[in-house]
């Protein structure tokens, strides 16, 4: 059905169409039409980082900043859901167009700067969803926070919430916040970890729960600075990685007009670039800590090459542009037939 769809969808600017879906997608949950349309997978459950996933197949962030569309979202089969990336105050983002579809590539440029609600509005929106699932929830800095006050930000993300998080994730591999991703370099890291780490004690012990912390990173990142980032992984016992990110290179689409366009690359061209970084990193890590893997998936063969290369857990989103909500399912088998091979 979402292929019939699709060419109507696409004839609306990239922006538009994002909004018309979620929308759309949220009728069709609250009439109950969901189930009718959408294939529910086989549960094939993962346990990593603590934490009971039904299938290791989630949403990536960035698909709904707000919270908005949870249980929405949750109905099409997901093992978990992430939100955000949410900042302490609301801010607009980049202007417009920020948004832009490479069909010829199935690939997508964006610049969004992480426009949101801010952390207060996502937490209203998480306590009125239903969802009792996996709920991660990604966290970043305000634009105009200098870049040396970063750590400050995602403190508070981090206290705002933590109670209504089964995860939480640190964005620090976002291109389009300025500066954002010079936090990746092994001082400023260090030093954020360090923070991030004592902050998470000091609240597991006030809530009475651990919230385990996943860090994004970027794909765009050499062999020394992968070896140097999985060393302060483990160093300040962080739960896991997300790799990766958006690239700001852009191998494969040179021949297309909209290539010019400034922002991150998502799709099948970031593809073979997260899963060397994923294969990397699990070289480094040596299974001390998950992997949760992300960038151009597309199909099933895309999902289980992923694992493969040493992923625990995988996420998808442009992909679910480009193929619609039965990816989850094809995702899922073909996980499911890898892990229990």
């Amino acid at each position: 059905m979402y292929l019939l769809i699709r060419p109507l969808l696409f004839s609306f600017n990239p922006e538009t169409a994002h909004h018309i879906t979620l929308d759309a997608l949220q009728c069709a949950y609250r009439l109950s039409l969901l189930p009718l349309m959408v294939k529910h997978p086989v549960d094939n459950p993962q346990k990593v980082m603590g934490l009971t996933f039904p299938n290791p197949v989630g949403l990536a962030a960035g698909l709904d900043k707000n919270g908005d569309y949870i249980d929405a979202l949750a109905a099409l089969g997901f093992g978990f859901i992430e939100i955000g990336t949410v900042t302490p105050r609301a801010q607009e983002g980049n202007p417009k167009p920020r948004l832009f579809r490479l069909s010829e590539a199935q690939a997508i440029i964006n610049r969004m700067g992480f426009n949101n609600h801010g952390v207060d509005a996502l937490i209203e929106n998480v306590k009125c969803a239903n969802f009792r699932g996996i709920l991660g929830i990604n966290i970043g800095k305000n634009f105009d926070t200098p870049i040396e006050h970063a750590a400050a930000d995602y403190l508070i993300g981090l206290r705002r919430v933590y109670a209504y998080a089964s995860y939480v994730a640190i964005n620090i591999s976002s291109p389009n916040t300025k500066n954002l991703r010079q936090l990746q370099g092994g001082d400023e890291l260090d030093a954020l970890l360090t923070q991030l780490k004592a902050e998470q004690e000091k609240l597991a012990d006030l809530h009475g729960k651990y919230v385990p912390l996943a860090l994004k990173i970027a794909p765009d990142l050499d062999s020394e600075q992968i070896r140097q980032i999985a060393v302060l992984l483990q160093r300040h016992r962080i739960d896991g990685v997300i790799a990766t990110n958006t690239t700001l290179t852009r191998t494969g689409v040179e021949h297309l007009t909209q290539n010019t366009e400034t922002g991150g690359l998502s799709g099948v061209p970031v593809r073979d670039r997260s899963t060397a970084v994923i294969r990397e990193l699990a070289t480094a890590l040596q299974g001390s800590l998950p992997i949760i893997g992300v960038g151009g998936i597309l199909s099933g063969k895309d999902a289980a090459e992923k694992i493969g290369a040493g992923a625990a857990l995988i996420q998808i989103y442009s992909g679910l542009i480009y193929r619609g909500p039965g990816l989850v399912n094809e995702c899922v088998k073909a996980t499911r037939s890898l892990q229990h091979s």
